[in-house]
């Protein structure tokens, strides 16, 4: 052989030596190194170790149910790190962080040979998160077109899906499946939950069967109070077309009329007017191959009258897209830019979750105002949501001195602090207030804002607010047989005397 074809190959093998060395010690932080980046723990159960070399003190991130940790934490120096697991019926996996100064060593466990089995949407929801399911089902609803955040179903139940990969296996690219509500899918994924409700975590789509129905078009999603004609355009390919009206909006909406034309079929509702509040529904379309049942769905809403309602019936009522109508009297404002803010009447207090325009309206603690919004809830609270400003009444705080000077006027509201020095009539709350320098007869403290009746009665009692106790009132100034007072006073605080 001549030595001028063995030269290129010695280079070319040192070449790789020095490569292969390279891409080591790449792999090797500064801070912290481990013994193995991989754990693997019998699937009978069993324990597995690995030793730590760090510079700095350790800690492990883990919420791993079925794994057991020896430590969760270290100091500089070798340490032994030892993972335990009882018996897995089915191979699972998972991945731990080790933090060592700013640096982040990742650790991924397995346990057996993770064998993904089809599986039924209410055994997901059963079954250990972090196990990978596959699962076939039908879209009804796509919430996130981006990352790919929708519903699947079957006929066990229904699963949300938070991310969809695509065919690369890349995030952010849901739309180059052209998936559809209606379509049939076949995906596999981890189980996660957000908030203890289970969902499928970045799925891999493993086979689409496009939906033999599909709603191409509509007209008119969107009807008026006065009711009128909504129109969908929708493509069947199966045998046969059959249309859904959900129980709880038959009352109110009816088939008008269906045309076909080869696969074309155009199928239009009449709306009655509408005298309550906002109100939606879902129209689903059906067909079938003989074998299998495709479905479509299209929404449909009408606008509703304003409910006026107290706080109470507000909190009453489910969640929903119904317009209400509330007033009563700012009792806190936490954010003055936005207008978050409890607002209380009569019946009761809820939070207001943000006005539009708030920090243009001059709005404070204490104003009485009236606002127009839906009926929400966060993690179970209820609140108002979209809310609009309506009308505000200011209420100007000042002494008693200063209200007894002020005109005697029905539009105008003040608000006064003092101590009770005496209780006139207790089931209305008639009393007696004294600023330290000032008395004025204070003619009802009610419950709040919108009392009437026998909705007025019974504040004192109902607080355990006594002589002697501190009160801040909000009312009118008036009079009555040329006797001074605040007329029609509405509880806003106070503060016990002992």
């Amino acid at each position: 052989m001549k030595l001028k074809y063995l030269f290129p190959i010695f280079i070319a093998l040192l070449a790789l030596m020095t490569s292969c060395e390279d891409e080591e010690t790449v792999t090797l932080l500064d801070e912290i190194q481990v013994s193995s980046s991989y754990v693997s723990i019998p699937v009978d159960g069993g324990s597995t170790s690995i030793t730590i070399t760090a510079n700095d003190s350790w800690t492990v991130t883990s919420d791993i149910e079925w794994l057991t940790i020896s430590s969760a934490s270290g100091s500089a120096g070798e340490s032994t790190l030892t993972f335990s697991a009882e018996s897995a019926l089915d191979g699972r996996t998972a991945e731990l962080i080790i933090e060592c100064a700013g640096e982040t060593q990742r650790i991924n466990i397995i346990q057996g040979l993770a064998i993904v089995a089809p599986a039924t949407v209410a055994e997901i929801l059963a079954g250990p998160e972090s196990k990978t399911y596959q699962v076939t089902g039908v879209v009804t609803a796509i919430a996130n077109t981006t990352y790919g955040n929708w519903y699947l179903e079957d006929e066990t139940g229904s699963i949300y899906i938070y991310g969809t990969l695509d065919s690369k296996g890349n995030e952010k690219n849901f739309l180059s499946w052209g998936l559809e509500v209606g379509d049939e899918i076949t995906i596999e994924g981890p189980k996660g939950s957000y908030k203890g409700t289970p969902q499928l975590v970045n799925v891999t789509v493993l086979n689409i069967n496009k939906s033999l129905v599909k709603v191409d078009s509509v007209q008119n999603a969107a009807l008026p109070l006065e009711g009128g004609e909504f129109v969908a355009y929708v493509t069947c390919k199966g045998e046969g077309l059959s249309v859904d009206i959900p129980a709880d909006a038959e009352s109110w909406l009816s088939i008008s009329s269906i045309q076909t034309v080869g696969t074309s079929s155009v199928v239009a509702f009449k709306a009655e007017a509408n005298e309550a509040g906002d109100r939606e529904t879902t129209l689903t379309f059906s067909t079938t191959d003989g074998t299998k049942n495709y479905s479509a769905q299209t929404m449909l809403s009408q606008a509703g009258a304003i409910l006026d309602v107290s706080i109470a019936e507000f909190l009453a009522a489910e969640v929903s897209n119904t317009q209400y109508r509330l007033s009563g009297v700012v009792t806190s404002i936490s954010d003055a830019t936005s207008g978050k803010l409890y607002l209380r009447d009569f019946s009761g207090e809820t939070y207001v979750y943000k006005i539009l325009d708030f920090d243009q309206k001059g709005v404070k603690e204490g104003d009485i105002i009236t606002i127009v919004g839906k009926r929400a809830a966060y993690n179970g609270s209820p609140q108002v949501s979209g809310a609009v400003l309506e009308e505000v009444i200011p209420v100007t705080p000042v002494t008693i001195a200063e209200f007894l000077a002020k005109p005697e006027d029905s539009d105008t509201y003040y608000m006064i602090t003092g101590v009770i020095s005496d209780i006139d009539y207790a089931p209305y709350g008639n009393l007696y207030l004294n600023d330290g320098t000032t008395e004025v007869y204070v003619y009802g403290c009610y419950p709040g804002w919108g009392a009437s009746g026998d909705d007025r009665k019974g504040l004192l009692a109902a607080k355990g607010i006594g002589v002697g106790d501190t009160l801040t009132v909000i009312g009118i100034r008036t009079s009555y047989d040329g006797k001074d007072q605040l007329g029609y006073g509405i509880y806003f605080s106070h503060v016990s005397a002992e």
